[in-house]
């Protein structure tokens, strides 16, 4: 297996992308292209004594700013990075692509190069969230603003999919973002995406209300790019806000240290349920092959386990089962 890695997305690129990438290809046994500028890969690689002899190099001439049209990425800059590696992915050359650069040119080259399965109306970024139970799975998280209801009912199957698969979930619990539970609430989209819900192969279990998401009340949060996005952003701020506060709280005094030494096992465990690199990226489900969009603040961490998470959605047939629904839904119209 060999998993195509931007090395030149993200913040903290090339450094961070080729650390995490030596300790996966070590641990999970996969090969590695790295793709990027091969002498500033190799200069980085030596000035930081790393050594890169077992990953693959991949030449891309530029790379493609967070700042440039997303659509640059299949005009302007087919040399970039980011292109290179995708058109990579589809011509068979790897099995799985990762970057964590620009979010909206990785979604309109995962459309335009490297397709979409057949029937899927638009891919959707689809984020691993902690919660007081198990994970949760919110999509669309970003990749479109815009939705029709077909697009989220496909969202939640495309997630279910994913959960079951992936994180072991049986028979996924379905859910749609909505301002209350009652199945009148909500907008157009909302109204008709819950009756769409009803019919689809998928565990619906009705709206969900955001302050439910954190309670773990559903496996799979369904809404549009927008509304995801400002729920995920939401999350995360409040995830270091608790973060920032119990820090605080546990070195305002000589008591408040003494009683951190004492649950610090605890502590260290909460930080790890709401730390992101810990799941590594979101999928971008809806393309013909995986591909991962990790966090643009991403280090050897994330990156590590972004791998993983690649390693594991190309090994666990998510893509198949997610177009072997589609027919089945489309078949019971077909009859109905």
């Amino acid at each position: 297996m060999n998993i195509v890695i931007d090395a030149f997305g993200g913040d903290n690129a090339p450094l961070e992308v080729i650390k995490g990438a030596i300790d996966a290809h070590n641990d999970f046994q996969v090969d590695i292209t790295l793709v990027g500028d091969e002498q500033k890969i190799k200069d980085c690689a030596k000035n930081n004594g790393l050594d890169i002899s077992a990953l693959a190099i991949r030449h891309a001439d530029t790379v493609i700013d967070v700042c440039e049209e997303p659509t640059a990425v299949v005009k302007g800059k087919k040399d970039c990075s980011m292109a290179v590696g995708m058109k990579m992915l589809a011509d068979g050359e790897g099995d799985a692509f990762l970057s964590a650069g620009s979010t909206g040119a990785l979604v309109v080259g995962a459309t335009m190069i490297v397709r979409r399965i057949k029937g899927i109306k638009r891919p959707a970024l689809a984020t691993v969230l902690p919660t007081a139970g198990a994970p949760t799975m919110l999509l669309d998280s970003g990749a479109n603003a815009d939705c029709r209801p077909e697009m989220l009912t496909q969202f939640g199957i495309m997630g279910s999919a994913y959960m079951n698969k992936i994180l072991g979930v049986d028979t996924p619990r379905v859910a749609l973002a909505n301002i209350g539970s009652e199945e009148s609430k909500g907008r157009e989209l909302e109204l008709e995406t819950y009756r769409q819900l009803t019919e689809a192969p998928v565990n619906f279990i009705g709206n969900i209300e955001a302050r439910q998401v954190p309670l773990g009340d559903a496996d799979v949060v369904v809404t549009d790019g927008f509304t995801g996005n400002i729920m995920l952003k939401l999350y995360e701020g409040m995830g270091k806000f608790f973060s920032g506060e119990l820090k605080n709280i546990f070195t305002a005094g000589t008591k408040n240290k003494l009683a951190a030494l004492m649950i610090m096992s605890s502590v260290k465990e909460f930080k790890k349920k709401v730390d992101y690199s810990e799941y590594g990226g979101a999928p971008l489900l809806g393309t013909a092959k995986p591909v991962i969009k990790a966090h643009g603040s991403s280090d050897a961490k994330a990156f590590y386990n972004a791998v993983r998470q690649a390693k594991l959605f190309t090994e666990t047939g998510v893509i198949d089962e997610i177009t072997a629904a589609l027919a089945d839904m489309k078949k019971a119209k077909e009859n109905a």
